[in-house]
């Protein structure tokens, strides 16, 4: 049997678009670090949140290494809308503060309080445990990351280029 030709392949095809295998993987990775997360008392988003405020305590390990709300936002690619629900659990849950920043009165500064700094410990296991869970090789995670950062990287040129041309 010979391949198709590309003119018998359904451009519209499901399992061919991007699109569905970027959501549903996105769906089916999410549901190893669930029940990883779980005992760490936090979801998926608020363990994007603390990586982030632990990679500014572990890169900046001064007395006051704050990073603001818009800060957040814009390294996670979320809108403060987002993000502020998420910020005042973690405030909840004691892991971080959030204050007024001294320097801007309208920008707020997040910090890791110390149960935010002592959780880290914990989720270390995380990343080694979901590399054994999806029973994939280092290699070809570190292939992924990048070529879905590079895909991340076309797509945000790709929609702000569009933005501009729509005005």
């Amino acid at each position: 049997m010979s391949a198709p030709a590309d003119s018998d392949i359904d451009p519209l095809a499901l399992d061919r678009q991007v699109c569905f295998a970027l959501a549903i993987t996105h769906r089916a990775v999410l549901a190893v670090y669930r029940p990883l997360l779980e005992p760490l008392g936090l979801t998926h988003p608020q363990y994007l949140v603390m990586l982030a405020l632990w990679d500014r305590h572990t890169s900046h390990p001064a007395p006051r290494s704050p990073l603001s709300v818009k800060e957040i936002a814009t390294t996670l690619q979320l809108d403060s809308a987002t993000l502020s629900p998420m910020l005042k659990r973690l405030q909840a849950l004691g892991l971080i503060t959030r204050t007024r920043s001294s320097a801007d009165e309208r920008a707020t500064d997040v910090e890791l309080t110390g149960a935010g700094i002592a959780l880290r410990e914990s989720a270390l296991a995380v990343p080694a445990a979901v590399v054994a869970r999806l029973g994939v090789g280092l290699a070809q995670l570190e292939e992924l990351h990048r070529a879905l950062t590079s895909i991340n990287v076309a797509a945000l040129a790709a929609g702000s280029s569009h933005d501009e041309t729509d005005r």
